[in-house]
């Protein structure tokens, strides 16, 4: 689950990290009286959306003055914004972020995110701060530096002299890097984060360490034991059809392609995905019914893949295992007979019940085209696709 930067700062407040202040705003007015409240000479008006690259696209303002807060907020307020995060339909702007202006010397990147390779939490820096890390990482790789933490010992010495080090921290930023370093890895911990982006981490020229920015990203899986985290889910942020999923326990991701996919297990979705691709065309989403859903929660996932007016067409992938074939077949044919069938449709059963599921689709009376293995049914749903375009 994402939140915004200024809920973020807020969280990483709470565990002593530097922010600067700053005040959240919905409309207009509330950024006046925000920055009346902050006082000046400086303030810096910023929209707030789940999206990298704000700045660049216009959603990020530095000014002098009230009146000039007042013409920015009204600006970018109620906007959209595109960015290389947002895909070509950007994103309305409904919050704004309205924070006192900082003197800044330096900029650095500073991240913490969970390493799968070493199992431990991964610390990355970089003296190249405010600017895309993927660009860093292609150009100049020597830039960054990774480490990670021992969950035991948790942040040492060590890490503070080598990133210290690595950055080219002075002796009064290196003491202020390492308070700095312990909470932001408590927070880390502590919410059950499973990325968090500083971008940048400045030094100021009056010599402080501050988090100018904060991207947090959490562990789904984690939010009941934080409820204060999740209360600050903004639903509007998300796609409509993805929300309609978490209900249901769907891992679903909408993506850009023609052809919606209903699959059971992340691997079998994936090759799914890339079958299509390999055929000529593109996946629509990226839907795991997993291994143990019912009836009810099939139909809801058929509900929301045909619920996309992308969608030409649709291609249903199970193996069966602890998921029955025949749950699928019951599942998917309620679905249609509910919502209607409007393009073609391949299922593909293999496994459990199949014999059962096979039966069950075919007995229904519906304009289903079964395909013998995955690449049977995927040529067949993509050729599909493009004879009724």
């Amino acid at each position: 689950m994402n939140i915004h930067e200024y809920q973020a700062k807020e969280v990483l407040r709470e565990f002593g990290v530097p922010v600067p202040r700053g005040e959240a705003a919905f409309t207009v007015d509330e950024a006046v009286k925000g920055a009346e409240k902050l006082g000046g000479p400086v303030w810096v008006v910023k929209a707030q959306i789940h999206a990298g690259g704000r700045g660049k696209a216009g959603g990020v303002k530095v000014v002098k003055s009230i009146d000039d807060v007042k013409k920015e907020s009204a600006r970018i307020l109620g906007s959209t914004l595109v960015t290389h995060q947002t895909g070509p339909a950007g994103k309305k702007v409904n919050r704004l972020y309205i924070e006192e202006g900082s003197a800044i010397d330096k900029e650095f990147y500073l991240s913490l995110l969970v390493d799968r390779e070493s199992s431990r939490v991964a610390i990355v820096a970089s003296t190249e701060g405010g600017v895309n890390i993927e660009e860093v990482a292609h150009d100049t790789p020597e830039k960054i530096t990774t480490i990670t933490v021992d969950p035991v010992a948790n942040i040492c010495p060590h890490h503070v002299r080598r990133l210290a080090k690595a950055l080219g921290l002075n002796a009064e930023a290196q003491k202020q890097l390492s308070p700095l370093l312990t909470n932001l890895y408590k927070a880390f911990v502590d919410t059950d984060m499973s990325m968090l982006e500083i971008n940048p981490l400045v030094l100021t020229k009056d010599n402080k360490l501050i988090c100018l920015d904060a991207k947090v990203d959490f562990d789904n899986n984690a939010l009941f034991l934080h409820p204060q985290i999740a209360a600050l889910r903004d639903e509007t942020e998300e796609d409509a059809k993805e929300i309609e999923a978490s209900k249901y326990d769907l891992n679903y991701i909408a993506l850009e392609g023609s052809i919606g996919c209903m699959v059971n297990g992340a691997g079998l979705a994936m090759a799914s995905m890339d079958i299509i691709k390999l055929y000529g065309s593109a996946p629509a989403n990226f839907l795991d019914v997993g291994g143990s859903a019912t009836k009810e929660k099939v139909a809801a996932a058929f509900k929301i893949i045909t619920s996309d007016p992308n969608v030409k067409g649709i291609l249903v992938n199970i193996f069966g295992g602890i998921m029955k074939c025949d749950v699928i077949a019951e599942g998917v044919v309620a679905a249609v007979k509910e919502v209607g069938l409007k393009v073609p449709l391949v299922v593909r059963l293999e496994g459990t019940n199949v014999d059962l599921g096979k039966k069950i689709i075919k007995e229904s009376g519906l304009n289903v085209t079964t395909g013998d293995d995955l690449d049977d049914a995927a040529q067949k749903i993509v050729k599909a696709v493009k004879e009724a375009a």
